[in-house]
């Protein structure tokens, strides 16, 4: 069986940033990924852009060099796809975790094509696997979906897009564009302030026009296979013709994953417990580093800000090794 000093469970931005501290720090370690490098950004849709600049999404202090201020999805992907190469990170792809069990002095990782056991482990999973459900009736249907790629399967068809972030807003837009008869369902009063600044507007001016219909301070009721029965902002219940729901409404982290392994969940978000100064959990030598630190809070942590997890870290398994 094999033993490393440190094992990574997630291959996206930030578990390459522990990656890479480990191996600057001569520590063995092996990174656990279910997908491809970077499986969330993957995903992604097709044609997405950052909110960020290049230079905030940099690693290891690789330049990020875009041929636009925002860089986009392929972007990111030939970025920290090239870094994982050029620095011959040890990655496990398509190979998912299926427990991590406590013992003495290591841990035993149990994935699904192998055992290892590991002296520290870090879980850097992001939260991209799990879409936050409505709850509503008819959400199984096969027309319903939590993800989106790209807009042309829905040229001409009736669209409900549900939510007012960044993700709903750019579907809502795309999908238009390619011809789509679109409807915008808000549980809010109004779209979300954290809209990219630079199509905010654009979203607001299709929906003044006409062009894209929206119901704020609204919910689904239910969805049907030829319609969507949703409570308008006066109580109402309306029926429409629907082709395709694209509920954009977030995704969260596996919470029974980390349950499972002996992290405490608190509060009505279920942060994780950990101390800010280590970033190590309530399991010793079990750490936590990303999105994943922020329970339902899913804004609070972002490629830009949770970089300096990796140092503090691997900074502190290093102190212990060498203690």
């Amino acid at each position: 069986m094999e033993r490393f000093d440190v094992l990574i469970v997630g291959a996206g931005p930030i578990g390459l940033c522990c990656a890479i501290e480990a191996q600057n720090r001569g520590l063995s370690y092996l990174v656990i990924e279910k997908g491809t490098s970077v499986n969330s950004l993957y995903n992604y849709p097709l044609n997405m852009q950052f909110f960020s600049t290049a230079d905030k999404l940099e690693i290891a202090g690789v330049p990020f060099i875009s041929t636009g201020a925002k860089p986009g999805r392929k972007d990111a992907l030939e970025y920290y796809g090239g870094i994982a190469r050029s620095r011959k990170l040890k990655i496990n792809h398509y190979e998912k975790v299926k427990g991590v069990l406590k013992k003495i002095d290591y841990f035993e990782v149990q994935t699904s094509k192998s055992l290892y056991e590991a002296r520290h482990v870090i879980i850097a999973t992001g939260f991209y696997d799990l879409p936050n459900p409505m709850a509503v009736k008819g959400e199984e249907l096969a027309k319903v979906s939590h993800y989106y790629s790209e807009p042309y399967p829905y040229t001409g068809q009736n669209i409900a897009v549900i939510g007012a972030s960044n993700s709903a807003v750019d579907v809502a837009l795309e999908t238009y564009r390619k011809g789509a008869h679109v409807t915008l369902i808000v549980r809010g009063p109004e779209i979300s302030s954290s809209v990219k600044y630079w199509v905010k507007p654009d979203i607001e001016n299709r929906i003044a026009e006409g062009s894209i219909t929206a119901h704020f301070n609204s919910k689904v009721l239910e969805i049907k296979e030829q319609s969507l029965v949703f409570e308008t902002s006066q109580g109402e219940k309306k029926e429409i013709p629907n082709d395709f729901v694209l509920a954009m409404t977030g995704y969260l982290p596996d919470f029974e994953f980390l349950k499972s392994i002996g992290i405490n969940l608190q509060g009505p978000n279920l942060n994780p417990s950990y101390s800010p100064q280590t970033m190590e959990t309530n399991v010793e030598n079990l750490f936590l580093a990303g999105v994943v630190c922020g329970g339902k809070d899913t804004h609070l942590w972002f490629i830009e800000n949770s970089r300096i997890h990796a140092q503090i870290i691997l900074k502190t398994i290093g102190q212990r090794l060498s203690s």
